[in-house]
């Protein structure tokens, strides 16, 4: 990457960047954190080659109680995947280890719940989960057990 193409990408990422800043505040949402991923075609032209603004390349703060919660000295409320990274950090080194637990049920339901909850936000949209017949048997059993079945329907 020469540094006109760098120049270029980050142009964009920092445009896109304060696109999603705009789109998650008017949700009472912040855009903290994300990546973005560029590539080049066969003829040169650089593109975004990945996902944007999703909780897995993303963290997104609640608005309405960050600055409490910031005065009090205490983590945002947040709607990512951190705790799910968080606790495989204190359990293993996913770079190094040949063997990766598996994350408790009550983890990967938290998880469930908190994209359900940031695809809602962000796009004003009930999330459909007959449109989703992709979920899987067991995540299904996991939510109505975890009481969430309302999410199931």
């Amino acid at each position: 990457m020469n540094q006109s193409e760098w120049n270029e990408c980050s142009r964009r990422a920092l445009a896109l960047f304060e696109r999603g800043q705009q789109v998650a505040s008017k949700r009472g949402l912040i855009l903290v954190d994300t990546k973005y991923e560029f590539g080049k075609t066969p003829n040169g032209d650089i593109v975004l080659i990945d996902e944007i603004h999703t909780p897995d390349s993303s963290r997104f703060w609640l608005e309405h109680s960050y600055q409490s919660r910031f005065d009090q000295d205490l983590e945002p409320e947040n709607i990512d995947k951190e705790f799910l990274r968080l606790w495989y950090k204190q359990r293993c080194d996913p770079y190094k280890d040949t063997i990766i637990p598996d994350a408790p049920d009550d983890l990967v339901c938290e998880l469930a719940r908190r994209y359900i909850l940031l695809y809602e936000l962000i796009t004003a949209t009930p999330f459909d989960f007959e449109a989703s017949s992709h979920l899987s048997t067991s995540l299904r059993s996991s939510l109505i057990q975890k009481g969430l079945d309302s999410l199931v329907l």
